[in-house]
Formats: C-alpha cells, sequence, structure tokens
C-alpha cells in the first residue's frame, strides 16, 4: 500500500501542518481526526489496514490531515471570537492548500470527507459549506450542534458552522440544491455517547424536514470507540 508523508508551512494558519497519504489511485477522501487528533491517529487506530483492500485496489485515496481544535474549538485560553477565527483559518487551509494538493495528485473529482466523533463534526461542516466541492460525508458518531465548545457567544461567523443552525434556517435556493445532490451518511452506535446519538438524529431530522437525502444508520450494540468505527466505516467507504 502506497504511503506518503508531507507537511509544509501553512499561509493559512501560519504554522507548520502536516498530513499522510495513504492509496496510489481512486476517489480522494479527507480524513478529519477526533478531538485534538493528529494525522497519524487514523493509522494508529486501524482505520487504515481496514480499508487496506480499497486502497490497495485503487479504489480510494486517504488524506489524513491534523487538526487545529487545540487552538480553536477547544482553546479556553482565548476568547470565543478568537476560537471561531482560528477554525475558519483551518477551514481555508482545507480549501486553499489541501485540496490543491489533493487536485494536483488526484484528478478523480469524486471528493469525500469522512471522521469520527468531533472529526464527523469537522466532516459534516466542512462538507456541508463547500458542496460544490464534496460529494460524499461519511460521519461516524458526531456533534452537530458545538455552541458549547463557544461559551454562548454567537455571531455569524458561529451560526454558519453549527450544521443544525445553518441547516435547520436554510431557505430554498441554489445551495439547498447542491446539498441535494451529495451523499451524506450519518452514522451512531445504539450504545454511543448519548449527546452524539441525540445530535445525529436531530441533524437527521433537520435534514429531513428539509428535503435533503440522507442515509441515518444507527448500529445496535455498537459504542462511540474504535472498534465500532472501524466495522462501520468498512461498509460506507
Amino acid at each position: 500500500m502506497n504511503r506518503e508523508y508531507h507537511q509544509w508551512y501553512s499561509s493559512s494558519l501560519g504554522r507548520r501542518m502536516e498530513l499522510l497519504v495513504f492509496g496510489h489511485a481512486g476517489a480522494p477522501v479527507i480524513v478529519f481526526p477526533t478531538s485534538m487528533g493528529r494525522f497519524y491517529q487514523y493509522e494508529d487506530s486501524e482505520m487504515v489496514e481496514v480499508l487496506r483492500d480499497r486502497l490497495d485496489n485503487g479504489w480510494l485515496q486517504l488524506y489524513c490531515i491534523d487538526s487545529v481544535d487545540n487552538e480553536s474549538w477547544y482553546n479556553n485560553q482565548v476568547s470565543p471570537s478568537e476560537r471561531i477565527s482560528r477554525h475558519l483559518a483551518y477551514d481555508r487551509y482545507v480549501t486553499e492548500e489541501v485540496l490543491p494538493f489533493i487536485r494536483n495528485k488526484n484528478q478523480n473529482d469524486f471528493i469525500m470527507t469522512t471522521g469520527c466523533s468531533f472529526g464527523a463534526f469537522q466532516s459534516i461542516n466542512y462538507g456541508f459549506r463547500h458542496p460544490e466541492v464534496i460529494r460524499k460525508i461519511v460521519a461516524q458518531s458526531g456533534r452537530y450542534n458545538v455552541h458549547t465548545y463557544l461559551d454562548g457567544f454567537v455571531n455569524n461567523d458561529v451560526y454558519y458552522n453549527v450544521p443544525v443552525d445553518y441547516i435547520g434556517g436554510l431557505g430554498e435556493g441554489d445551495f439547498a440544491n447542491k446539498l441535494r445532490r451529495q451523499e451524506i451518511i450519518l452514522i451512531a452506535g445504539e450504545w454511543d455517547v448519548p449527546v452524539c446519538l441525540y445530535e445525529t438524529r436531530q441533524l437527521a431530522g433537520i435534514l429531513e424536514l428539509k428535503g435533503i437525502p440522507h442515509r441515518l444508520d444507527i448500529w445496535g450494540g455498537y459504542d462511540h470507540d474504535w472498534p465500532a468505527w472501524r466495522a462501520q466505516i468498512r461498509k460506507y467507504l
């Protein structure tokens, strides 16, 4: 299996960022790590291994990126407005640096996002904010009402990064139609962290009300951990 390590100085974030690429061809998948996770987490947690056959066969190519959660959502040493600003810089990093890097290596335009736990939020939020680019989202055990990380602070930047808010307030138009063309998969375990199970169902309900096709899959007997996520990802990627 092809494995590549890459790093560069990010002008969007003002610091060095690292990533791993797995596979030599196929549909590109941007992998967001869990809360404050690193770019090597997906490999260390054996998620890459369970997808080895798809990678070896050239069906998928994983781009496992780093997080800046400890500088944004989880950084209680700065104001909530600074936290959301740092997240927006991360969004620019993915859009203006990671996506061009992917396109330079792989001309397949069926780009996907995926992640577990807080990575599921990142995959949903990025995918929903960029539906012209992201064709499929696989979100496992996520949170989608993330106001708790901002101490009640709200502005337009916050609103447009809380999926249950901006999808809940979505009207008809071109943006809604772009979302309807995505493949959206929301997954949680029957014994998941209660807030993740609740918010997964909550987001699915909002998508249903807005007429946005999606799949909600609650896995009986599964919880909020890597064995569950390894079993699930085999089905959906």
